[in-house]
């Protein structure tokens, strides 16, 4: 997989897993890793699915509507590549935050949905990745979900869906909603930076 790789600073910083929005690139949210930790690392990793061009983790079948099988398919992919960097590069796998936006988002929580391979993850924009599965026991996880009040492409009844299902499978959950549609913005940022200290 395309990536990139910084190690953290130091020895018991976090390593933030990029995960990009569809059309992004593994260059998108280097620019987060200084606001959230100064003293982190991070694996950004490119999508390998492309949508007319975009990069995306994953296939929909239209807006809104994944490609389940494609989904299960790139997320075993995506988990395999991670074990694989864990081990080349001598991490712990839970000492990995995601940070996913939108598409990076969904795949992220799909990661949460089959393993608890994290023991925290920032999820930005994301919707409910799949319905009527079993989620694994979260009872160690925290999640902070940044979500728009009036966000066209996520609605607020995913982000309250994907809360809950998180919730009732023992994950911590923080929700922080904006005002900016599907916008990332510092406010959201500012408070993931916040709740990364607690």
């Amino acid at each position: 997989m395309i990536h990139l790789y910084q190690a953290p600073k130091t020895a018991d910083a976090p390593i933030f897993l990029l995960l990009h929005g569809t059309g992004g690139t593994e260059q998108d949210l280097v620019g987060l890793v200084s606001l959230l930790n100064p003293e982190a690392g991070y694996l950004s990793v490119r999508g390998e699915v492309s949508e007319n061009g975009m990069p995306r983790f994953f296939k929909r079948l239209a807006e809104g509507v994944f490609d389940e099988e494609d989904l299960a398919l790139r997320t075993a992919r995506l988990i395999q590549f991670l074990r694989e960097q864990a081990t080349e590069r001598d991490f712990a796998i839970d000492r990995l935050i995601p940070v996913g936006y939108s598409n990076g988002a969904n795949i992220a929580a799909n990661m949460m949905f089959e393993e608890a391979l994290f023991k925290q993850a920032i999820l930005l924009h994301p919707m409910v990745p799949r319905r009527g599965v079993a989620l694994p026991n979260l009872s160690n996880v925290r999640v902070f979900i940044g979500a728009g009040s009036n966000d066209p492409i996520c609605p607020a009844q995913e982000t309250e869906e994907l809360s809950a299902l998180l919730t009732e499978a023992g994950a911590s959950v923080d929700v922080t909603w904006s005002n900016y549609g599907h916008q990332l913005v510092m406010p959201t940022i500012e408070a993931a930076t916040g709740w990364l200290k607690h």
